[in-house]
């Protein structure tokens, strides 16, 4: 069956704190697909979503979820019982890479640079010691958007850090501040793309310097020495290798002063909202938004074919 005859499921929305990135993500898919003549069904995903899919008699899913439910592994799962192809990376890689945590240690097992960093719990049984010295971010191990981040510089600020990123998660992680530039590596297939360089006017990433206009500046290809350009996308590489990627993943890292690309994480769904870093590398590699679309839905798979 031709694309052209397929019934595209746009799954955007969903049930978490990255609820309306998901909803601007999705509905500038489902324009894509309106302009290219194609068949899209925008689907806000709820807790009836099998039915929902059923419903709508979908061929394929196209997902534009991002957080919970959406990037680790549980709609992919779904979608894996329901035979209809998905776009993205399957069940295993969604869940690790979702998993700041579980990403670090497979980072170290294969020698991939990412920065020290240490895993408190809540409730723990014991108190926990922080190791590192400061500056150190401390993040939730399962959040996207820089939802529950911060960068504690002196001590004064670690209890309110954690106590925010507990609020999201029972699991956080607390890693080295490095020094640098950050880096956004989209991927197509293990083809890197041209590198993205973010540059926040607040000097931290956060949700607002995401998603609110002129609140970041980008520079697209991002100005590094050949040979740093080089080993960013290398390690990229490594990163889509490790967790067992597919389709057009983005590989953020920071490269510090001395050139080292230290990796962040990868994100399995990156976003196509209007100031997006995977559109914007895409573009510059000749992809305008509708093709890059079209380009995701080439991924489509099942991890289990059977």
């Amino acid at each position: 069956m031709k694309l052209e005859e397929k019934t595209i499921g746009v799954l955007m929305g969903g049930l978490s704190p990255e609820r309306e990135v998901s909803l601007a993500s999705g509905n500038a898919v489902l324009e894509a697909l309106e302009r290219k003549g194609l068949n899209g069904i925008g689907i806000d995903v709820s807790n009836d979503i099998a039915f929902s899919l059923e419903k709508n008699k979908v061929d394929m899913a196209c997902i534009a979820l991002h957080g919970v439910y959406g990037e680790d592994g549980s709609i992919q799962g779904l979608l894996e019982y329901a035979k209809i192809p998905y776009t993205g990376s399957g069940v295993l890689a969604s869940a690790l890479a979702y998993d700041k945590v579980k990403s670090k240690e497979i980072f170290k097992f294969n020698k991939i640079p990412t920065a020290d960093y240490q895993v408190f719990y809540r409730g723990g049984r014991r108190k926990q010691e922080r190791i590192l010295d400061f500056p150190v971010v401390v993040k939730p191990s399962n959040q996207g958007s820089s939802i529950g981040v911060s960068i504690v510089r002196e001590e004064k600020e670690w209890v309110a850090a954690l106590e925010l990123a507990f609020r999201y998660s029972k699991e956080i992680l607390v890693e080295k501040f490095i020094e640098g530039k950050l880096l956004a590596i989209g991927m197509n297939g293990e083809q890197p793309m041209p590198i993205v360089h973010i540059r926040p006017k607040s000097g931290f990433y956060d949700y607002e310097s995401k998603y609110t206009s002129g609140r970041t500046e980008y520079d697209c290809p991002a100005e590094l020495r050949i040979e740093e350009t080089q080993r960013c996308k290398d390690i990229a590489v490594e990163v889509y290798r490790a967790l067992r990627g597919n389709g057009m993943p983005r590989v953020d890292v920071i490269l510090d002063t001395e050139g080292v690309p230290y990796v962040l994480e990868m994100n399995t769904i990156p976003g196509l909202t209007p100031t997006s870093l995977l559109p914007m590398a895409a573009k510059q590699s000749g992809l305008e938004f509708d093709d890059l679309v079209l380009e995701i839905l080439k991924s489509v798979h099942l991890d289990y074919e059977g």
